[in-house]
């Protein structure tokens, strides 16, 4: 769906406004219709949430972005445009929108995303190097992380063929500095994507959105060295949500950055020691699309009068606690239809209430 130029600013903005995560943006837009209209009611439903209206994101500030990143090179691709990459559109809550800098036409191509340690051994490195250049040569796209280690071996040995690098700031961050070089490379001839805004650092809760857009881009992850709580494995267990495919090179029992991998090919994952490996498992699903998204998305919390609402927050708010629930047996426990279940979410979150957490989970954030 083409977007008008004023729609694709207020698309910007209501991606852009506070408390507004990649599912409660998918929930305003099937409410609503349209970005215009949503983010007029974001307000409203945050006041109706308990808490204070957000402070929605100036529309000059917006515009300005969007001329930055056209300065540069870029633009942004929003979730419902053509050019959209369909891994992410296949999700059951896309991002809302990539800015998009470098050769925009490698995302339409078919990936294997490659993530690892960032100290990683020299045989590590060599390894990833080798197995990115030739699952290039077979025609994949290999998207990693631009990190140092295993992400920068990822990249170079896949430069020739093509790479997307997924950042955790805005796409003109280069991060870590010292990867300046291999930046300019990838801004030349390959692809750098973020939903972050331009100029916006790398902080620590941006890399598990980073993570997710990278599974969700690819076929499969490739893991190659992963010490146990890595953000790597993050990557390997959105795969798995995401319906992907985990692969993972195995390591000396010896060495802690082969403690996640080997803890991987133990439940399951597909050991990889050549492309051959990867290339068995994805060559007889290549044909066809990214197929369905790894649930059924939810319900959307359209044709909901406030009074109807008002009706089902106190038993909402009530089963809510610190600890992560499922939001389907959220609507068990509360015994009301789901649709409303959601909404009240939806003003919680905008309220700044409520968390969410992967795996469809959401506590309550006082």
């Amino acid at each position: 769906m083409a977007l008008s130029d004023n729609e694709r600013v207020q698309w910007l903005r209501l991606a852009r406004t506070p408390n507004v995560g990649p599912v409660t943006f998918a929930q305003l837009i099937a409410r609503f219709g349209s970005a215009t209209t949503a983010i007029a009611e974001v307000p409203r439903l945050a006041r109706r949430g308990g808490g204070e209206a957000p402070k929605l994101p100036d529309e000059a500030v917006i515009r300005r972005e969007i001329e930055q990143l056209a300065a540069l090179g870029g633009r942004f691709v929003m979730s419902t445009e053509a050019d959209f990459p369909s891994g992410l559109a296949a999700l059951d809550t896309p991002p809302p929108l990539l800015a998009v800098l470098g050769h925009g036409v490698i995302l339409k191509r078919e990936m294997i995303a490659m993530v690892g340690a960032r100290n990683a051994s020299a045989l590590g490195r060599k390894f990833a190097q080798r197995l990115a250049a030739d699952l290039g040569e077979a025609g994949l796209v290999v998207a990693s992380g631009m990190a140092r280690g295993i992400d920068t071996a990822a990249h170079e040995g896949a430069m020739a063929t093509g790479t997307c690098a997924v950042v955790a700031g805005g796409v003109d961050v280069v991060y870590p500095p010292e990867n300046r070089a291999l930046y300019d490379r990838l801004k030349a001839e390959g692809v750098i994507v973020s939903e972050m805004p331009l100029g916006e650092p790398p902080q620590a809760r941006h890399f598990p959105r980073r993570n997710r857009i990278i599974s969700g881009l690819a076929r499969g992850v490739v893991v190659v060295e992963a010490a146990e709580g890595s953000g790597s494995l993050i990557t390997a267990r959105f795969a798995l949500e995401q319906n992907r495919e985990v692969f993972a090179v195995p390591g000396s029992p010896l060495d802690p950055r082969a403690k996640g991998t080997n803890r991987l090919l133990r439940e399951g994952a597909v050991l990889t020691e050549t492309a051959e490996d990867v290339l068995a498992v994805l060559k007889p699903i290549l044909g066809g699309g990214f197929g369905e998204p790894a649930r059924e998305p939810e319900a959307t919390p359209s044709h909901l009068t406030d009074t109807e609402i008002d009706r089902v927050r106190t038993s909402v708010v009530e089963a809510l606690g610190p600890a992560p629930v499922r939001v389907d047996e959220l609507i068990r426990l509360c015994g009301v239809p789901a649709p409303a279940v959601l909404a009240v979410l939806l003003e919680l979150e905008l309220a700044g209430k409520l968390a969410r957490h992967p795996g469809n989970e959401v506590s309550w954030s006082p």
